[in-house]
C-alpha cells in the first residue's frame, strides 16, 4: 500500500511540475504594447505575443516592424529593437497623442490590411481586461 501511494505521489508531482513549466513558458512571451508618451488612455493596451505573431505572419526580418528610416528611406539591416515608437516619432509639445496613435495604427493595422490577415477592429486588439 505504501509503495502505491508513493508512486502515485511521484506521478502527481511530476504532472503538476510539467503543467507549471509549460504554463509559465506559454505566458512568458505575452507583453503589452505600451509607450510612455501616452499619459492617459482611451482604450486598454494591446496584448501582444511577439514570437507567436512573427511565426504566424512568417516575419523573419525584425526591421519589418522595428524599422529605421534615414532621409525618408528605410535602412536595410538596421532595426530599432528595444526603442519605443515615440523615441523616433516624437510629438511636438502640446500636440495630441493621436498623432502617435496614428503611427501605431499605420504600422500594425496597415500591415494587417495589406496582408488581409490579422485584426483590424478596435476591440480586436484593445481588449477589456476581465
Amino acid at each position: 500500500m505504501k509503495k502505491r501511494t508513493l508512486t502515485a505521489m511521484i506521478i502527481l508531482t511530476a504532472m503538476v511540475s510539467m503543467i507549471a513549466v509549460f504554463s509559465a513558458g506559454s505566458q512568458e512571451d505575452v507583453k503589452f504594447v505600451k509607450d510612455s508618451a501616452f499619459t492617459s488612455r482611451m482604450r486598454p493596451p494591446v496584448p501582444f505575443t511577439h514570437d507567436k505573431h512573427n511565426e504566424t505572419a512568417q516575419i523573419e526580418d525584425c526591421g519589418a516592424c522595428h524599422h529605421v528610416y534615414q532621409d525618408g528611406k528605410q535602412v536595410d539591416g538596421e532595426t530599432s529593437q528595444g526603442a519605443l515608437c515615440s523615441e523616433c516619432h516624437t510629438l511636438p509639445k502640446g500636440d495630441s497623442p493621436m498623432a502617435l496613435v496614428r503611427v501605431y495604427h499605420l504600422q500594425c493595422k496597415g500591415c494587417h490590411l495589406e496582408k488581409k490577415a490579422g485584426p483590424v477592429l478596435c476591440s480586436d486588439c484593445h481588449r477589456k481586461e476581465n
